[in-house]
């Protein structure tokens, strides 16, 4: 019967529910965006590194001015030797960065070069996909060999190419390839971890840059349970290797890439709050709307409901009702707003290339929200219907 009375006014019941269409189909897609953005940052994160400890350059000050983060020379080779000893930690990879032309035949392209040891594969998660890595030797000697980025080797040598054994110039140093670097994308922070050159710690650090101090240190600890006491263990290192009294400040600063996934998580998952309270108001509105359209179907049928009660309705009778209209409404645009939510994260991964994660929870939820809905708004109108007084509900034109 209540299908019936929906079925009679089609256009009303459908306009009444598209509310409820609207706030589930944002529910899952939003949840689905907000899922889906977490998934990629962890996974860009993690290919940044596994269990990555990064330390960096504290300020300097010179005069009472503070140089900033970086800006302290007094991170060296011998630190990251030192750090080999704690229990903690698995591989230490000194490193150094700078950008630079780099010259191939008529193509030049500027890109960021790194100089490290072998060591920092494995922290960084890099793995070669043609040719082969530098050695520890190599790294000691200060060969001028180095490994490419694909974006480099695309833009230096063109897409598909083959740039093993090839020469190249960074500045004016002259660097034979021998390596390309497996594909990584971008990372968390939209930065293409493709366009770079990869090269051996000591030829990038004293011929290409003329320094003699580290701008990075890059730990892998033991496990990522373990990754708190490994911070307390190498900052108990470098300070007795900086000769730090008990009293004063870090002259270098220690970060994980568990510190890094927590923050973006958080970023996000705010930001997926946000998304479900916009759907969430769209219910409440959806919610109102069926309350409007049973309050009008209670005034157009008070005779229909004056009979009922004239030959034996209970007041129970007319409430289920009249709540059953409303849940029907509420269930029904509940339904196709699921459909339409998976068509929406559909459209939307495709659109824009991301990886979507639609979860059941998310369906149950918007399930039960306009099962509460329709039930929330549709009581009122029910309640009224069955409180009429059936002689005046005969009376009534």
């Amino acid at each position: 019967m209540a299908f019936q009375a929906l079925a009679a006014n089609r256009a009303r019941a459908l306009l009444t529910m598209l509310g409820i269409i609207i706030g589930v189909a944002a529910v899952i897609t939003m949840t689905a965006i907000g899922q889906g953005a977490q998934q990629v940052i962890a996974n860009q994160i993690n290919s940044m590194g596994s269990n990555m400890l990064q330390i960096d350059p504290g300020p300097m000050n010179i005069g009472g001015v503070s140089s900033g983060a970086g800006g302290s020379v007094h991170l060296v080779e011998q630190d990251a030797d030192a750090l080999r000893a704690s229990p903690y930690v698995t591989d230490v990879a000194a490193s150094v960065d700078t950008r630079a032309q780099v010259v191939a035949g008529n193509a030049n392209w500027q890109t960021r070069i790194t100089g490290s040891t072998p060591e920092i594969m494995g922290i960084r998660n890099y793995s070669v996909s043609e040719g082969e890595m530098f050695t520890d030797a190599d790294a000691k000697m200060g060969r001028k060999v180095c490994l490419l980025g694909k974006t480099v080797a695309d833009n230096l040598f063109g897409e598909g190419a083959d740039p093993v054994g090839q020469s190249i110039r960074i500045g004016n140093i002259p660097f034979m390839v021998i390596g390309l670097l497996k594909a990584k994308g971008s990372n968390s922070y939209g930065q293409d971890q493709d366009d770079n050159i990869l090269a051996p710690f000591s030829t990038i650090q004293r011929r290409l840059m003329g320094i003699t101090w580290l701008e990075d240190i890059f730990v892998s600890t033991i496990s990522t349970d373990m990754t708190e006491i490994a911070i307390a263990d190498v900052t108990r290192i470098l300070r007795i290797q900086h000769k730090l009294s008990g009293t004063g400040s870090d002259d270098f600063r220690v970060r994980s890439q568990v510190e890094m996934a927590q923050a973006a998580a958080q970023s996000t998952e705010t930001m997926t709050d946000l998304l479900r309270m916009a759907a969430v108001i769209s219910l409440v509105v959806g919610g109102i709307g069926i309350m409007n359209i049973m309050l009008v179907s209670v005034t157009e049928r008070t005779r229909e409901i004056g009979i009922r009660k004239s030959i034996g309705a209970k007041r129970s009778n007319i409430l289920t009702q009249f709540l059953t209209e409303a849940v029907a409404l509420s269930l029904s645009g509940g339904a196709i707003g699921v459909v339409l939510g998976f068509l929406a994260s559909d459209f939307v991964s495709h659109q824009n290339g991301w990886s979507l994660i639609i979860a059941p929870q998310a369906v149950g939820l918007s399930f039960a929200a306009a099962t509460a809905v329709g039930v929330f708004f549709g009581w009122y109108p029910a309640m009224k219907a069955a409180r009429l007084d059936p002689i005046e509900a005969l009376r009534y034109e």
